[in-house]
């Protein structure tokens, strides 16, 4: 999906924040100062959402995951949504210290939700007594708000892209320790020097972050439909049973052809 530039403008994805409350490292990405609020060159921002959107493809292409993350009021609902469309696990609750850097303990947590349903499955719930049925039902309603989403996570995820990283700078943190790519929407008032693919936008409004979404989950299930074309081709090609070859015919006998020869000229 290309992006227009007209569109961005309409979603109001070029309002930064008030100029005094700007970074400078922002500066290559801010068009003009209007009414003492920065404009974001939407040119540059239509670049690099094509940059990024490469790149996420390539990932999801990869068959790794990218772990979407936003907690503020209004980005929570929409992140929900297209994350949860193109099967991405995401985090819109509080962000769980630890959650990238001592992974193991979170899967730990991912697993007694599982236990938990088991329990229900097999009858063993139904043998506890009243009061600790209602602390394992607060228990699984606790884990499943905070990493309900994440359940099919099962290996630290390829990417990160994260709306804010002023507000998640834990998670932020987290993915710079490990290496792993950070996309992110980056608005005038944050160092884009942390993330590794900046696309320069207003993280405050919902209209601003429906779009830039909306495009991102575009690439990366372009990225998954092209992984899953690829094994669709290569089963296919596997199960094509090999042409049978052709049986040389058998040579004659020289041997006995000359004897025959020989045999005439003697008569």
């Amino acid at each position: 999906m290309a992006v227009e530039v007209k569109e961005l403008l309409e979603a109001g994805v070029h309002f930064g924040h008030l100029t005094r409350k700007w970074d400078p490292n922002m500066a290559p990405y801010v068009y003009m100062e209007r009414n003492g609020i920065h404009i974001i060159n939407l040119y540059k921002t239509a670049a690099k959402i094509e940059e990024a959107g490469a790149a996420l493809s390539k990932i999801a292409n990869s068959g790794r995951k990218i772990l979407f993350v936003a907690t503020k009021k209004q980005a929570k609902d929409i992140v929900a949504e297209k994350a949860g469309a193109i099967n991405m696990p995401y985090i819109t609750e509080r962000w769980p210290g630890g959650m990238l850097t001592n992974f193991v303990t979170i899967r730990k947590a991912v697993k007694k939700m599982a236990t938990i349903d088991r329990m229900k499955k097999d009858g063993t719930f139904m043998t506890l007594s009243k009061k600790e049925r209602l602390q394992v039902d607060r228990l699984r309603a606790k884990l499943e708000k905070n990493l309900g989403s994440i359940s099919d996570m099962t290996r630290l995820p390829g990417a990160l892209f994260v709306v804010d990283i002023k507000r998640e700078h834990i998670a932020i943190k987290e993915a710079q320790k490990l290496n792993i790519p950070i996309f992110a929407m980056v608005d005038t008032n944050s160092d884009p020097r942390q993330v590794d693919y900046v696309i320069p936008a207003n993280d405050d409004a919902s209209k601003s972050i429906d779009k830039i979404l909306t495009h991102v989950a575009s690439a990366v299930s372009k990225g998954l439909a092209d992984r899953k074309a690829e094994k669709e081709a290569s089963a296919a090609s596997a199960n094509e049973a090999p042409a049978p070859k052709k049986e040389a015919a058998p040579k004659a006998k020289a041997a006995p052809v000359k004897a025959a020869v020989a045999n005439e000229e003697e008569e």
